[in-house]
């Protein structure tokens, strides 16, 4: 399992750096308003998302070993295409609204109140639709323990994206948020045709899985994990609004690039995650599921903070100069964000516990709770403190998660807070593992 973790920071790793390059150019050449602009055409995918993994999502990783493998292709493909046309008449119906009525909602929220960005509706569509595809595909990799074909094709994604917005920037001399969102369908296209190449062998098992009982299961399991998905994002997207709100898209790029780099860290905890979630899925001795979780998340946490540690060390002049000065307030954004990133990383490892034993009511739980807290906290602290303010309520919200999964990890395996202490043992087990990568090589 350790070299499969490995693998797959090496992956976030390369991932990050691409990210990073990916913000310097559309900083230095899109502008403040266009990263914003983008960032949150990013986010409305990731929410609208939500509705296709219902059936087609991250619950595919528990069901690939144990249902037919054609009878969940053909749920998650009719799926993906009745929610993108339920969300294109639902567009539609909401363009017959009356001017006057969407005048005095935007004025009364302010133009925040705009879910998608003028002029981008057909655009998320299709990111979604191509995205739930290619998703489906990295899925069933997982599930199948194929962890590093699985990586294969994240790279291919982010690296294609990065190319692609390049072209699009100095061939095309695309200079606004078009730059990054057609990078985005890019990279989803790209991958997506690569992972089909992955997937075919699997179509021959024909199974006798009757689909009505399969897609019960799915949506039961489905439903509970995107509605936390959902929770989680809409927590999120309400500080995007509130920034909004209050000093427009601008700022929004700001807290969005503060976002990409502090979170650089949290990598360490996805690759930890994923793997955790790909492994425990195909297990049944729930003992050693809660133990290897144990295991995972104090390391998951140790190296989440040693590097978030190092992000913000970092002198403000630096990032003015890597970003130009109008991102200047990164930093301190950044040093707000950093205790809910450490807290992200043992957000992740509980949610991938908790859906690998079959108990995902717990992340929805948790994330209602932080939503409970998100609400108030952005409201208090985002008009007198403003980015740094929603930076602390981000840190508050997942704090208040891990302590309700926490409650609920212990009660359910009888495990003391003593347990969670990083020990020579743990050090010892982890050279060791290490070693014997090393060696194997």
């Amino acid at each position: 399992m350790i070299k499969k973790i490995f693998g797959t920071f090496g992956t976030q790793a390369l991932n990050a750096i691409c990210n990073f390059v990916t913000l310097w150019f559309g900083t230095h050449y899109l502008g403040a308003e266009a990263w914003g602009i983008g960032g949150i055409v990013l986010l409305d995918v990731s929410i609208l998302l939500i509705g296709v993994e219902f059936l087609a999502g991250s619950g595919l990783i528990y069901f690939t070993p144990r249902k037919s493998y054609r009878t969940l292709f053909k749920i998650s493909y009719i799926w993906s295409v009745l929610i993108i046309a339920f969300y294109a008449l639902l567009f539609y119906l909401c363009s017959f609204i009356p001017a006057d009525f969407a005048h005095r909602f935007t004025k009364l929220f302010g133009e925040s109140a705009e879910f998608i960005p003028h002029g981008y509706h057909g655009m998320v569509l299709l990111l979604v639709f191509i995205y739930s595809l290619h998703n489906f595909n990295l899925a069933t990799l997982l599930g199948k323990e194929r962890v590093g074909a699985k990586n294969i094709l994240f790279i291919i994604q982010f690296m294609t994206q990065m190319s692609s917005m390049l072209f699009y920037i100095f061939v095309l001399d695309i200079r606004d948020a078009n730059a990054f969102v057609f990078s985005l369908l890019t990279g989803y296209i790209v991958s997506y045709i690569c992972g089909l190449t992955q997937i075919m062998p699997y179509l021959k098992d024909i199974g006798t899985d009757s689909m009505r009982d399969t897609i019960r299961e799915m949506f039961r399991f489905g439903t509970i994990i995107q509605l936390s998905t959902l929770v989680t994002m809409l927590n999120r997207r309400l500080s995007f609004l509130i920034i909004k709100g209050f000093w427009g898209d601008a700022k929004v790029g700001v807290y969005n690039a503060a976002n990409q780099v502090s979170e650089a860290p949290k990598m360490i905890g996805q690759s930890i995650a994923m793997v955790q979630f790909s492994k425990i899925s195909n297990l049944t001795d729930n003992d050693l599921a809660a133990r290897i979780t144990v295991q995972l998340l104090k390391t998951a946490m140790v190296l989440t903070a040693i590097g978030i540690f190092i992000v913000c060390i970092i002198p403000t002049s630096v990032y003015s100069w890597l970003f130009t000065s109008n991102f200047a307030e990164m930093r301190v954004v950044m040093i707000a964000l950093a205790p809910g990133v450490v807290f992200m990383a043992a957000n992740m490892v509980f949610s991938h516990y908790f859906s690998g034993v079959d108990m995902p009511k717990h992340n929805l739980y948790g994330a209602l709770v932080g939503l409970i807290v998100t609400i108030p906290s952005l409201y208090l602290l985002i008009p007198p403190f403003g980015m740094v303010g929603a930076g602390i309520s981000a840190s508050l919200t997942h704090l208040s998660t891990i302590i309700y999964q926490w409650i609920v990890f212990k009660r359910i395996n009888k495990i003391s807070a003593k347990e969670l202490l990083v020990t020579k043992d743990d050090v010892r087990l982890l050279v060791a593992e290490i070693n014997t990568l090393v060696s194997n090589k």
